[in-house]
């Protein structure tokens, strides 16, 4: 037997040595930022008592969760593939997420952030405030996601590392960090007043999401193996993202019953959050690979999956400057108009069409790579057909 067949029979799995587009990874990615917009449409358009709205936000609470697993597994799946020297790697990382980040964080604090919040209309208080700004990923309430991805940037080699030194135990590694992850978020949910300095910044932080990044990493080592796993157990991880969700909700309830608000039971930072966003990951997964199983290239749906995986960043990043506009430069009419839950259901789809709106348009601009991460759609067509 092979040295590399040895390592594969001992669990030591690497990635195929051909690199395919995973189109599990795409529904995966489409279902969490659908779901990021469906957390901050809930949030800022339920009235506090609303038990059904805040269930409905608490369950979808899961976003970060999945989206690191995302990060982790996409930058691993890469690199293992056809590793890159950093010198390389880092500069094309930075800019086609670093440079929007840059952007959008004073789109964000031109619009509404300084005017609001700030006394002080110095260009001096303004340049300032931004640079502040920047260095915690406070210019609006998602834009650390991308603050922390970068960090993960840095830390690829580290991760590379880890994941090859643990190979053959690479389960102990997990459940190490899925204790150390419960512990952090048992920390920022029921003790805050410790450190409360660090606490303040708990999201933005890599390690608050440690077992997620390092379970994409493990995947992705295993990414052949692991992917026909949830192709032949799909049944098996129905009924563990089913368990999951129960757990969550039975501690929602508990915690809600104890006198916590129902924000604050269902909140991002509840460590039952992690198990239930194991569970929400698994079965996206798993909703992925049926979809990688059927789909049809050329097709409508497969045309409008690939639409949706190459907007889906754009969209991120655009969409709480349309739900700003529609429930604040309004002067609140529409929630004049609409009682709840009505006024959620519309807000979301009236905000997924506004940023669908403005990634479309900036894909077609110049400056379609600073506002979506991605080339002018143009060129791209362009050096796709040469």
């Amino acid at each position: 037997m092979s040295r590399e067949q040895t390592a594969q029979a001992a669990g030591h799995a690497h990635p195929p040595a051909v690199r395919r587009h995973i189109h599990e990874i795409d529904v995966v990615r489409i279902f969490t930022f659908a779901s990021v917009i469906a957390v901050h449409t809930t949030s800022h358009t339920a009235p506090a008592d609303a038990v059904g709205e805040h269930i409905l936000l608490a369950l979808v609470h899961f976003t970060r969760e999945p989206f690191f697993w995302i990060t982790g597994f996409v930058l691993m799946w890469s690199y293992f593939h056809k590793p890159v020297p950093m010198r390389r790697f880092w500069p094309r990382r930075f800019l086609l997420v670093g440079v929007p980040y840059l952007v959008w964080s004073l789109v964000y604090q031109v619009v509404y952030d300084y005017p609001r919040t700030h006394a002080d209309p110095s260009f001096g208080g303004f340049v300032l405030d931004y640079l502040r700004s920047v260095a915690t990923g406070e210019a609006w309430y998602h834009l650390y996601f991308l603050l922390v991805t970068m960090q993960v940037y840095l830390l690829v080699p580290v991760i590379a590392w880890v994941v090859r030194k643990t190979r053959g135990h690479q389960i102990t590694l997990l459940v190490v960090a899925a204790v150390v992850q419960m512990g952090l978020m048992s920390w920022y949910h029921y003790w805050p007043d410790v450190l409360p300095g660090f606490v303040a910044f708990d999201k933005q932080y890599f390690f608050s999401y440690s077992f997620f990044i390092l379970a994409g990493a493990v995947c992705a080592d295993h990414g052949t193996e692991f992917f026909a796993w949830i192709a032949r157990h799909r049944g098996r991880v129905a009924l563990i993202s089913l368990a999951c969700a129960v757990v969550f909700l039975g501690v929602f309830a508990i915690q809600y019953a104890a006198g916590e608000s129902l924000y604050a039971a269902g909140s991002p930072v509840q460590p039952a959050i992690v198990v239930w966003g194991i569970g929400v990951g698994l079965g996206f997964t798993a909703i992925g690979s049926v979809w990688a199983e059927r789909r049809t290239p050329g097709t409508l749906l497969s045309r409008a999956v690939d639409t949706a995986t190459d907007r889906s960043f754009g969209i991120f990043l655009s969409h709480p400057l349309v739900l700003w506009t529609l429930l604040w430069a309004g002067d609140g009419w529409l929630e004049r108009v609409l009682p709840s839950p009505w006024l959620t259901v519309c807000a979301y789809l009236i905000v997924v069409l506004g940023a669908i709106g403005i990634t479309e348009l900036a894909r077609r601009s110049p400056v379609s790579l600073a506002l979506t991460g991605r080339p002018r759609r143009r060129a791209a067509a362009r050096a796709g057909g040469s």
